[in-house]
């Protein structure tokens, strides 16, 4: 389906749990947050019956987030489920990778095409002073099972005053073990507007003086799986790809293909601006699928030109976790 600016919108980032393993300075407030009831997040069933509306209008490619996703139980069984409707292409994870290595071989075998992992140090007391404890050693023995089974990409989120030491070393991650390593320039919601990020072109400018002359490659080339905003550039002597997020530097939005699911039922237009319509409300009201479709196009067609993150009141009060970045 096409929105009101003749974008084709097929991507949806589906957010199955609010709650996460960690406490990441840039995500969750020191105090915590209030966890969202069981009762009140979209059921499995709930979930399936809107993606196979969604569908219907066009979604072939979804993406799973949380919180983090491997939290809540029976995820996989959800993944098999999605992956087998009509319409459905390609289904991707991201996650922090804490579970990853317990939880492989069932997301495998559920078919899932490609994971992404978080991941913004390489150094335990950083990723500590970030995420609240220490676990890089399961997220590294994660990388290392996932690749070279699924596509992999680890998704850094460079922030001054916290990682720049290891934007060096987690770029090298790309030589031979890993398909991409991308960095995302920091959006200004909930805590994040907290902190400063460091743009794209900075970042290119480090690499490049450090690895040599970096090649501008676009979006999403051979053998580089991916359906979103990432623009890919190859480094000489590296085997895998280094991709850029542009959110803030050079806005992607006149090219965006996505709406968002919420853990509570919400279909969101865009990360960074309007709420969207709360879908579950409408379902336990006893919507029909008519009902629902009508409400989908709504949304879709109503897809602001451009998110709000440069605007005064650009920053998103709402907590990450609950949202699925």
């Amino acid at each position: 389906m096409r929105d009101k600016m003749g974008r084709d919108i097929h991507y949806l980032r589906l957010s199955v749990t609010d709650l996460c393993n960690l406490r990441c300075v840039y995500c969750m407030p020191k105090s915590g947050v209030e966890w969202i009831p069981h009762g009140e997040i979209l059921s499995f069933e709930e979930i399936r019956r809107l993606v196979v509306l969604l569908a219907g209008l066009g979604i072939r490619k979804i993406k799973i987030t949380g919180g983090e996703p491997l939290v809540r139980k029976g995820v996989t069984d959800l993944i098999r489920a999605l992956k087998a409707l009509p319409g459905i292409e390609q289904l991707t994870l991201t996650t922090n990778g804490i579970l990853l290595p317990e939880h492989l071989e069932s997301l495998i075998q559920s078919g899932i095409s490609a994971v992404n992992i978080s991941l913004n140090t390489v150094n335990p007391d950083r990723y500590a002073l970030i995420a609240g404890a220490d676990h890089l050693r399961e997220v590294f023995s994660g990388i290392r099972m996932a690749a070279g089974q699924v596509p992999v990409k680890i998704n850094v989120v460079p922030i001054k005053g916290m990682n720049e030491e290891d934007i060096l070393d987690l770029a090298a991650m790309a030589k031979d073990q890993v398909a991409a390593v991308r960095f995302i320039e920091l959006m200004p919601i909930g805590q994040a507007s907290a902190y400063e990020g460091i743009s794209s072109r900075e970042i290119i400018r480090m690499l490049s003086d450090r690895f040599g002359l970096m090649h501008a490659l676009g979006h999403n080339p051979d053998a580089v799986q991916g359906n979103g905003p990432a623009e890919y550039w190859s480094l000489p002597g590296f085997a895998g790809k280094i991709g850029f997020i542009h959110a803030m530097s050079a806005a992607f939005c006149a090219g965006c293909n996505r709406i968002r699911l919420t853990v509570d039922g919400r279909l969101m237009p865009c990360l960074g601006g309007q709420e969207g319509v709360n879908l579950k409300t409408s379902m336990r009201r006893g919507a029909n699928d008519v009902d629902l479709i009508e409400a989908m196009k709504a949304v879709i067609e109503g897809k602001p030109a451009c998110h709000a993150f440069l605007d005064e009141t650009g920053s998103q009060p709402r907590v990450m976790n609950s949202i699925g970045g």
